[in-house]
């Protein structure tokens, strides 16, 4: 004798495993994209700082809501790194292009970080608030949708504060301590004058 699942549980599992292959590999692809657009593994290590914040963020959400990990939370695990991501990159891409202009570091950061604080801002807002009906569904449906819109809307929050407030310091302290050339640092500013 022997026991086999079947029906709904048989498919989650097939495609959780699906997913132990899809994810690793989409975040691999993303890891290579942004490695030929800035061309420094720094910066793209930087940007991937925000994963484990979007990744807390969604999780400490579903635990408060009393969800649990589904295939669908899984996808808005997906959906949710894209958008960390994309805030990190408008964010860096945007100090260094400060940075090619003369700013020092610091100079950089403080107007970079102010300068792109309404575009992560918007980014965020706009995709928890289309989130937003989902994540409260009571109809049918719901049991699919509730998951992937708390994920969601849970790690954009800690991804955005991430995004705003420590990216920009790291990325100060990462500077600092490795100079590029064509860039402008505290010790040319001190010299020139």
């Amino acid at each position: 004798y022997f026991l086999e699942y079947g029906g709904a549980f048989e498919n989650q599992q097939r495609a959780m495993q699906h997913l132990y292959i899809v994810v690793p590999l989409s975040l691999f692809i993303i890891l290579g994209l942004m490695y030929m657009m800035f061309g420094q593994i720094r910066y793209v290590l930087l940007i991937f700082l925000n994963l484990p914040f979007a990744l807390t963020g969604g999780i400490f959400l579903l635990w408060l809501r009393g969800l649990y990990l589904s295939v669908s939370a899984s996808i808005g695990f997906v959906a949710l790194f894209g958008v960390a991501v994309l805030n990190g990159i408008v964010l860096v891409e945007h100090l260094n292009q400060m940075r090619q202009q003369g700013l020092s570091v610091r100079e950089a950061v403080l107007q970079g970080s102010t300068d792109r604080l309404r575009p992560v801002l918007m980014t965020a807002l706009v995709a928890s608030l289309g989130f937003i009906p989902m994540a409260f569904n009571v109809g049918p449906g719901s049991e699919v949708q509730r998951p992937l819109a708390t994920v969601v809307i849970g790690g954009l929050i800690t991804a955005t504060f991430l995004t705003l407030f420590v990216l920009p310091t790291i990325y100060d302290w990462i500077e600092k301590h490795e100079r590029v050339p064509g860039m402008v640092d505290e010790l040319d500013d001190i010299t020139s004058t």
